[in-house]
């Protein structure tokens, strides 16, 4: 018996990388795909897919919302959030509505492969690479601690100053500046200058009347 996929993401592109990637595991067929919640709806009712694999940003709604949903109709439905967003909240929010295992975008398609391997043996069961981390994060009554350079990365950031131009303010080199702000959105649980800068203010590494916020 092989497991049944439905791919639900409105970029074709996504669907495409993810159909071949289940393709090549001899454990899934893919039922079908979804460029919409409207016809993932449709499809599940029509397919009864073991898996369904559902971005969080769709035309017609939220992920996050349609797999609280799906949780409600079928506990043993499996449900694997895939979205670019890949910050704490999310994740955690993903967690909370019942999802079976939470990958971002950025990752290798044999995770999400692996993701929905779990999701259709542990429906009810969370997984994620970050959570232990995340956990961390949110447990710590200090926040992440950054260091002198990452704080004034963060504080031209907030300014809305991009890679080159954080660079020349601070007189190192673009791979220099990226490094520092991979690490800062690790340590704040990013996935994005948003969710950096949101993370940030509400740990109080920021102040609202700084320039840019």
């Amino acid at each position: 018996m092989t497991i049944s996929v439905l791919l639900v993401d409105d970029h074709e592109l996504i669907r495409q990388g993810l159909r071949r990637a289940f393709e090549r595991d001899g454990d899934f067929t893919v039922a079908g795909e979804a460029g919409s919640l409207a016809d993932a709806r449709r499809l599940i009712a029509l397919m009864h897919p073991d898996v369904v694999i559902l971005d969080v940003r769709l035309p017609d709604g939220n992920g996050i919302e349609a797999c609280r949903t799906l949780r409600n109709d079928d506990p043993e439905l499996g449900i694997v959030i895939l979205t670019m967003y890949a910050g704490d909240d999310t994740l955690f929010d993903a967690l909370e509505a019942g999802a079976s295992a939470f990958v971002p975008k950025n990752a290798p398609s044999e995770d999400v492969v692996a993701a929905a391997r779990h999701a259709s043996s542990a429906p009810r069961s969370f997984t994620s690479a970050d959570l232990n981390e995340a956990m961390r994060r949110k447990m710590s009554p200090t926040g992440p601690q950054l260091s002198p350079r990452e704080k004034e990365v963060l504080g031209l950031l907030a300014d809305g100053l991009g890679v080159a131009q954080i660079s020349r303010q601070l007189f190192i080199s673009e791979s220099t500046t990226k490094t520092h702000i991979s690490k800062l959105y690790d340590k704040l649980g990013a996935g994005n200058r948003a969710q950096a800068l949101m993370t940030a203010l509400r740990l109080g590494l920021l102040k609202r009347d700084e320039p840019g916020l």
